[in-house]
């Protein structure tokens, strides 16, 4: 599929196609013509792309991540490594410490709200 069909069935603007094709996140192939042909399987990939990026994730670790992820079959990846199990925990630390403190952030907010209603 083209670009604009990947951009259409994602939700994903071809400008962040084109960026995650250049951090070699997603991969495509060129037509004669030069244009990007994807996989059905772009589709996919894309929306994991998305939900790691929401995730607090940079590109970086995504990078090194996808190869690590489920294949299509549901069946583990062989390429993960106990340095890159170990960088993904800390990741997950570092979202829950960011998720406490928004949490005191929300209470310390509700306290003043309901301060300031008297």
């Amino acid at each position: 599929m083209r670009i604009g069909e990947l951009a259409r069935r994602t939700g994903v603007s071809e400008r962040s196609l084109r960026y995650y094709e250049k951090q070699g996140l997603l991969a495509a192939e060129r037509t004669p013509g030069g244009h990007r042909e994807y996989a059905e399987a772009a589709v996919d990939r894309v929306i994991r792309i998305q939900e790691l990026y929401a995730a607090g994730l940079c590109s970086s670790k995504i990078v090194q991540l996808l190869p690590c992820m489920r294949d299509g079959d549901g069946g583990p990846s062989a390429v993960a490594t106990p340095k890159l199990v170990a960088d993904l925990t800390a990741e997950r630390a570092r979202i829950d410490r960011t998720i406490a403190e928004l949490l005191r952030s929300r209470d310390t907010l509700d306290e003043v709200i309901d301060a300031a209603r008297g």
